[in-house]
């Protein structure tokens, strides 16, 4: 083979690794194949692996670059075939379409998997392929050559042709990637480690059989375990469930920066076709006045508009193809009648002479274009169309139809698209049943029995009811009186009537309406203080009833007194207290000025796990994004049918509280799936959740990670897939921000006029209702169980697991005072003279300079917070399933945990568990009544329960009182601390005498039955 020197200044370099469970082609189980790869018209080609469905090649094929800028708008064609001797031609065996906007640079590069590809909808393909793609400006990089036979190969990997044709597949690749490390670490000293790119997929090798274990160099510096049959996973040594860095090219990278890198630049750029389709004109065909629609043809995918009247043929519809989906040199659009496969006229364009456009630049104005027939020539017809290359920065990508949703049913479009949701403003409705007047009975006549008379209240699908009304000497049995507050929660626009209805009690279970009143929500008066509005009365409309009607009458004089207001000066809660995402007042007017900004790249997910499963794909999922802060919401796009789906899309918030929660989430949309639909179960699937708190956040710095999305179920904690985020916190003034940690968590009004715990709990949950049948109110409509899930409506229930995760985080708040006392302990028992006089010694001064105490422990607890800086955390938090005791659970624990309320399990499970509540419950139960054991005996002190312990007390006190008041105090703490602190050879093992007399004293415990 002819070697030559490439004098270019950047090549592009294609390793072919290695390929698994390619398709047999040669008509003897087996196939001969040989990849081809064609980059900018140059096309080459590794050698060809006889026999072998598991082929290594291990060969570099390296190519120019004409202009680096324009690499990431370039694709890389790798297709696969088998060589037939006998007939001197080939079979394909599948294909791969690289953008070059994934091609990395020199040193960041990995192993990629990828799946091959079908050239058309009847190819039988199956199999992958692992590459390296990356740009390298080493000039000792060999040019390619011509074999023996005339065919373009690559100058790699021939001199061990036959050895590496007889080893195992994945070592050969384990062992490559040892010797690429090997150098690195050798040069440790002068050079740092190139690792491979964490933000991109981890490369996966199928093995074909047992193997002995090959250490393999791991990206962190770890050592992998060795093959084994199945699939070898190239991880960083870390931990399944822990958070990973990442390093994604944000804003397109070194390669590829532009004036929209300021704006999208915590996402990876995606290259789009666009093609707008606006409308036709002089379009005739035979019968005439019928409908036309405009179809969009790019190689296998292919994108129809709806139909409209040939009269106003008028689409304005935009498609998007992304360009790794790309298969054809040329996009064609055709105008066709109705239904019919037969096209009226068509235009076509060259995608090489596509112009680029990237925002702000103005929209590329659509132009007509003569149509063509099916002979070739012009017809009269003209149809209006723009077409330009773009990113997903461009303002039509959110409406725009996608390609890979070409399977997407017509009714699932919307549900893919992303959309912006405003959760509504919510307000606390403050009802006061005051009194009522003239109350009349039945047929109208005065009340000639005690009447057990009550108030319900009712607002949307909220109610409330009061007390039966009691008897008071000083008021007449038709004036009831009952002074009860009640909340609701409504949401502007107020379309919400408030309905208060009197209730006579006439039997058990049975309740006779004597009087009520409907008054609209818009008509209340608003309050930001706890200023009290004017009560009014209302006219009761009284309703009697009989055998044969109803009548409804306005009486004279029966009315009520309420008071009514809409509390602006509270946070409305409608998620877990300590997830908020938004602690603002209700009412505008007490907002104040953002404090920064919260930007956030929702980039990817990888290794999602299948949810469902579609005919003729098996487990798939169709995964989307959805992100909640404040009151903004935002969702993704839906990628269909990928378990490794791709968003780079980009959101802003503003911030007006550091201690704030976002919240993000990934699930499953069932509303493109026909079958689903027509099975009337709509519920998008959970997969997974993250929680990202803002104070945690260094400002004006790019978070890139992978979060693992854990989700808990009846068998155990499951990981789901990883999701990839860029955060970045961005402050306009620190002052600002600092201040705000000084100021209270909630508004003013939670602290003049506190709602109790029960009241925001039950509030909460009908501020969700009320959020929840909102937004499903939108287009696309967010589930009610999406909202629940981000909202987390279930925090308060009841679960074992929960339970043992809080009590083990109490211990560890207060193993530090344990820890105080064991060293404390530690310093009486003098196992270290030396540290037990210094501490004498110390504690001597402290009682000799008393004044120096305050100083010396801000002193230390500041020197203590500057040392730790060193060892801050350098990442935000994430789910912790040892905190939260996941990994360790029972599994009747975690069936007891997604039991319904209330319970739907058998009556022997429900029994057990309760018996087990009864154990734990019993437990707890004798620990407070030995705390309350404790207390009693203080009290006992000077009761005279016990007359002798309480004289003996007194008496102490009397010349203790005299000892205190002698002898100087420093003098006393003095003498009790060397006494406290004396060596054990002068301490005597038995509880000291005062103990013994507290221990005596009587307490209430003999009382208790």
């Amino acid at each position: 083979m002819n070697g030559a020197v490439i004098t270019g200044k950047e090549k592009l370099v294609v390793e072919v690794i290695a390929a698994h469970n390619l398709m047999p082609k040669d008509g003897e189980g087996s196939s001969s194949p040989f990849v081809e790869v064609e980059f900018e018209n140059q096309r080459h080609r590794t050698q060809v692996k006889r026999k072998d469905l598991n082929p290594i090649w291990n060969e570099k094929l390296v190519f120019h670059i004409k202009d680096v800028a324009d690499l990431p708008y370039r694709a890389v064609e790798v297709n696969v075939f088998n060589e037939r001797r006998s007939s001197n031609s080939r079979n394909f065996l599948g294909k791969v379409r690289v953008s070059g906007s994934s091609i990395a640079k020199e040193g960041e590069e990995g192993p990629q998997m990828y799946t091959l590809d079908k050239r058309s909808l009847f190819s039988h393909i199956r199999g992958e392929i692992t590459l390296k793609l990356y740009v390298s400006a080493r000039e000792e990089v060999r040019q390619v050559g011509t074999d023996d036979n005339g065919q373009t190969v690559s100058s790699a990997g021939f001199s061990k042709k036959k050895k590496v044709h007889q080893q195992n597949p994945a070592l050969v690749v384990q062992q490559q990637l040892v010797q690429e490390n090997k150098p690195a670490m050798q040069g440790q000293s002068h050079a740092k480690p190139v690792e491979p790119n964490p933000g991109e997929l981890k490369p996966v090798v199928i093995t074909t059989g047992p193997g002995p274990a090959v250490p393999v160099l791991a990206a962190g510096g770890g050592v992998v375990g060795g093959a084994r049959a199945g699939v070898t996973l190239f991880s960083n040594g870390s931990n399944e469930f822990s958070l990973k860095e990442t390093n994604p090219h944000l804003g397109g990278g070194p390669l590829n920066k532009d004036k929209t890198s300021s704006t999208y630049d915590l996402v990876e750029q995606m290259q789009y076709l666009y093609v707008r389709a606006v409308k036709a004109r002089d379009v005739s065909f035979f019968g005439g006045g019928g409908e036309i629609a405009a179809e969009v043809k790019l190689g296998n995918y292919r994108g129809v508009t709806k139909r409209v009247s040939s009269n106003h043929a008028d689409w304005d519809q935009v498609f998007a193809f992304s360009k790794d989906c790309i298969q054809s040199s040329m996009v064609e659009v055709f105008v066709k009648e109705g239904n019919k496969d037969d096209y009226l006229g068509r235009v076509w364009f060259d995608l090489n002479e596509v112009p680029r456009r990237v925002p702000p630049d103005s929209p590329l104005a659509p132009q007509w274009y003569r149509m063509e027939d099916k002979k070739g020539d012009k017809s009269k017809g003209e149809v209006m169309v723009s077409i330009w290359f773009g990113t997903q920065a461009d303002e039509v990508f959110a409406e725009a139809w996608h390609s890979k949703a070409a399977n997407v049913h017509f009714d699932g479009l919307c549900s893919i698209k992303s959309k912006v949701y405003l959760s509504p403003r919510l307000w606390y409705l403050r009802v006061s049943v005051i009194e009522a007047q003239d109350v009349l009975g039945e047929k109208g006549s005065t009340l000639l029995r005690y009447p057990e008379l009550s108030v319900k209240v009712q607002v949307g699908n909220q109610v409330s009811r009061t007390r039966i009304s009691g008897v008071s000497p000083n008021r007449s049995l038709s004036n009831p009186f009952w002074n009860e507050d009640f909340i609701f929660v409504v949401a502007e626009p107020f379309e919400d009537y408030l309905l208060v209805t009197v209730e006579d009690r006439v039997g058990p279970g049975r309740d006779e309406v004597v009087g009520r009143v409907l008054l609209p929500v818009t008509a209340f008066e608003r309050r930001t203080d706890d200023k009290q509005v004017v009560s009014r009365w209302f006219n009761l409309e009284n309703r009697f009833s009989n055998t044969t009607e109803a009548k409804l009458v306005t009486g004279f004089g029966s009315r009520i007194h309420l008071r009514v207001s809409l509390d602006g000066g509270y946070h409305v809660l409608d998620e877990a207290t300590m997830y908020s995402s938004d602690v603002r007042p209700t009412s505008k007017q007490l907002w104040k000025p953002h404090i920064g900004v919260l930007e956030m790249g929702i980039l990817g997910a990888t290794g999602l796990m299948p949810v469902k499963i579609k005919e003729g794909k098996g487990g798939t999922t169709d995964a989307y994004c959805v992100a909640k802060y404040g009151q903004k919401w935002v969702r993704t796009r839906t990628v269909v049918d990928n378990l490794s789906p791709k968003w780079n899309e980009q959101y802003t918030w503003e911030v007006f509280d550091p201690c704030t929660v976002i919240t993000i989430g990934v699930f499953d949309n069932c509303r493109i799936d026909k079958n689903i639909i027509a099975n009337g179960a709509h519920r998008d699937s959970r997969i997974g959740k993250v929680r990202i708190r803002l104070s945690t956040l260094e400002s004006d710095r790019v978070y890139t990670h992978s979060y693992p999305l854990l989700m808990l179920h009846t068998s155990g904690v499951k990981k789901m897939g990883e999701i990839h985020l860029a955060v970045r916190f961005s402050c306009a003034n620190v002052g600002n921000m600092l201040h705000m940690y000084m100021l209270p968590l909630l508004p003013k009004m939670h602290y003049v006029q506190p709602l109790s715990v029960n009241q925001l709990e039950s509030l909460r949950y009908q501020a969700m209702n009320v959020v929840s049948s909102r937004l499903s109110r939108a287009e696309p409509p967010l589930g009610r169980e999406v909202v629940e899930y981000m909202l987390d409506h279930d925090s308060n229930m009841w679960s074992m697991r929960r339970s043992k995760a809080n009590f083990f985080r109490l211990m560890s708040v207060i193993s530090g005072l344990v820890a105080m006392s064991r060293w404390f302990e530690s310093m009486r028992n003098w196992t270290k003279p030396v540290y037990s006089s210094l501490f004498v010694a110390a504690f001597l001064l402290l009682v000799a300079l008393p004044e120096l105490i305050i100083p010396m422990t801000l002193l230390y607890m500041a020197t203590m917070g500057l040392w730790r800086y060193r060892f801050r955390p350098r990442h935000p938090p994430h789910m912790d399933t040892r905190l939260s005791h996941a990994e360790s659970v029972y599994p009747d624990e975690l069936d007891e945990e997604f039991d319904s309320f209330p319970t739907s399990r058998s009556a022997d499970v429900v029994k057990m568990r309760y018996d087990r509540l009864r154990s734990v419950a019993g437990r707890i139960q004798t620990v407070v009544g030995d705390m309350a054991t404790q207390g009693e005996r203080f009290q006992a002190l000077l009761s005279w329960r016990d007359p002798r312990a309480t004289f003996l007390f007194v008496i102490i006190c009397l010349f203790a009182a005299v000892g205190f008041y002698a002898v100087p105090f420093k003098v006393i703490v003095a003498l009790w601390g060397i006494y406290a602190l004396r060596p054990p050879r002068f301490r005597s093992k038995l509880p000291s005498r005062a103990l013994s007399f507290f221990r005596r004293l009587p307490t209430k415990a003999d009382s208790l039955l």
